[in-house]
């Protein structure tokens, strides 16, 4: 269901939009709704993730709360409301959501005013699991921080201007860049924009664990005090000062998120009529002739003639040119190298530090996941060429090795930097071993994963990674496999540890060959039986990847 198909496109031009908001949330509501009744399975997946959610959002509100009293409250709390402001504006971008109600481009063809329609958006993104949590953790800064009438009374007003603020920040975004990365160009572009953000997101992470070896919060008090004047995590210092007695200097910082809230809704609602209005350069068509494609070219063009080349090759021009397929890959590449490589500079000196270039392995091994939603309606294409058991053997055994010709150099190459950056040689062998396997296991994990939970990649949208009601899934299906994939990769971890604790080092280049049996069998073993439950389920596959 689209924002086309809504009661609105009823109304005649001249009606009246006083009633869009309603509308907007019944439609959001509408639209949850019937995602969740297409299958039992999406709809245990969005309850699991809305619990799982629902328990980290009740234990940051009381760890919040606990913090109630502690001379350094404040400081953590207002960087933490920065932290998740940013978060909004930029996650929504890089990350899976998406929503029809909050894509302008559907809504061109409709008779709405820009006020109404930026009040029934901003009203109808409140919805949402994201919204939920944000809502307990802006409910618990607040707790954590007001004392006394005063502090009680701006606490009633930071609560709403901070969320208000964060999704008309979130919506201004991606308004904003709607046509940029629709375009083919510009979708290029966003790929190096997250791979910024995630690498901004590695520096916060590690920033957090210097902080811990610091041995105290006096260190955030300088990040804390610019922090207070930023939009949203202002609302919330000026709960902090009106606590304390500051009520002209509370009453500043309430201002400066009211003051951006207004511009962010201005610039947002300038966005939409432009949006709307102006025509778009970037779908014309190309004056130059097209070109002609070699056959195969590169790795796929020295494998042998068959179905195993052509699924190679295909595989690696999605990566090379669709932009969803590519940005996933970039990111992957670069924080698979960033954790282990930081880690290594930051100089524990310690030996098992090596194993964090494990972690490459399994960003890498995340790609195998959901192989055939990168296809999206094409994949019918691709399920008329599968009759049996040993075609789609022969289909995802073709793509866990278009992943492999560019996974296992890269883990060995980030595992050999990391080592000699820590000059911890010895280690070297048991971390590739347990990459291996690790390795293995996901690749596995990845082809059921693929076969029995399969979402859609909406194309349409470019900063929507999973169509409307299947969020829960996706999530459910990847942190699975990343939970079971350590599990299945166990003897081997378990082989290196008991070498290190024995003493026996001279014997830990054992670990590279049981490392590439071992996960070589995992591989085979997950994609013998994903075979036949995807050749059985062609077509809920093929209707669950044409979602978007």
């Amino acid at each position: 269901m689209s924002v086309l198909d809504a009661p609105v496109t009823a109304a005649a031009p001249a009606a009246p939009t006083a009633g869009l908001t309603p509308v907007f949330v019944r439609l959001k509501l509408t639209l949850l709704r019937n995602g969740l009744r297409q299958s039992s399975g999406r709809k245990a997946a969005f309850i699991v993730s809305l619990v799982f959610t629902l328990l980290l959002a009740a234990g940051q509100v009381l760890g919040l709360v606990l913090l109630r009293g502690n001379t350094h409250a404040g400081t953590v709390v207002v960087l933490l409301t920065a932290v998740v402001a940013l978060g909004w504006a930029v996650l929504p971008l890089f990350f899976p959501s998406g929503d029809d109600t909050l894509d302008p481009t559907r809504l061109v063809m409709l008779p709405l005013r820009p006020q109404p329609l930026v009040r029934a958006l901003l009203v109808s993104s409140m919805i949402g699991i994201g919204p939920l949590f944000t809502l307990c953790l802006v409910l618990g800064s607040v707790l954590a921080l007001a004392h006394g009438p005063a502090g009680i009374v701006f606490a009633v007003l930071a609560l709403p201007l901070t969320m208000l603020l964060c999704v008309a920040l979130s919506r201004a975004v991606a308004t904003a860049n709607v046509r940029l990365l629709n375009s083919r160009k510009g979708r290029d572009l966003a790929v190096l924009s997250g791979l910024v953000i995630a690498v901004g997101i590695q520096f916060v992470n590690f920033g957090a664990q210097r902080l811990g070896q610091s041995g105290g919060l006096s260190a955030l008090e300088p990040a804390g005090n610019v922090a207070r004047w930023l939009p949203g995590a202002s609302a919330i210092a000026a709960v902090d000062a009106a606590s304390d007695g500051s009520y002209g200097v509370a009453v500043a910082q309430l201002l400066v998120t009211a003051a951006a809230l207004v511009a962010l809704v201005w610039m947002w609602q300038r966005g939409l009529v432009k949006l709307m209005t102006a025509p778009d350069g970037s779908t014309l068509a190309a004056a130059a002739p097209t070109r002609k494609e070699s056959d195969r070219a590169g790795l796929s063009g020295l494998l042998p003639e068959g179905r195993t080349a052509t699924v190679v090759h295909r595989s690696l021009l999605y990566i090379a040119r669709d932009p969803k397929t590519k940005a996933a890959w970039v990111t992957a590449l670069a924080i698979g190298a960033i954790v282990p490589l930081l880690n290594a500079f930051q100089g524990t000196g310690s030996v098992y530090f090596t194993y964090f270039a494990c972690f490459a392995a399994g960003m890498l091994g995340m790609q195998m996941y959901n192989q055939f939603g990168q296809d999206t309606s094409a994949f019918w294409m691709v399920a008329l060429t599968i009759s049996s058991t040993r075609d789609a053997y022969v289909e995802l055994r073709a793509r866990a090795l278009a992943l492999l010709l560019i996974t296992l150099p890269y883990t060995v190459l980030v595992c050999v930097a990391t080592a000699a950056v820590l000059g911890r040689w010895q280690a070297l062998p048991g971390a590739l071993g347990i990459s291996f396997a690790l390795l293995g296991a996901m690749l596995a994990i990845g082809a059921v994963a693929s076969a029995l939970f399969p979402y859609s990649i909406p194309q349409e949208g470019a900063f929507k990674n999973v169509a409307p009601g299947q969020g829960g899934l996706a999530w459910i299906s990847i942190m699975t496999g990343m939970l079971a994939a350590p599990v299945l990769a166990g003897p081997v971890i378990a082989l290196t540890i008991w070498l290190h604790v024995a003493d026996h080092d001279g014997a830990l280049w054992l670990v590279i060959p049981a490392g590439i049996v071992y996960g070589a069998s995992l591989g085979w073993a997950g994609l013998r039986i994903a075979a036949p439950r995807t050749a059985n389920r062609l077509p809920e596959i093929l209707a669950a990847v044409s979602k978007g």
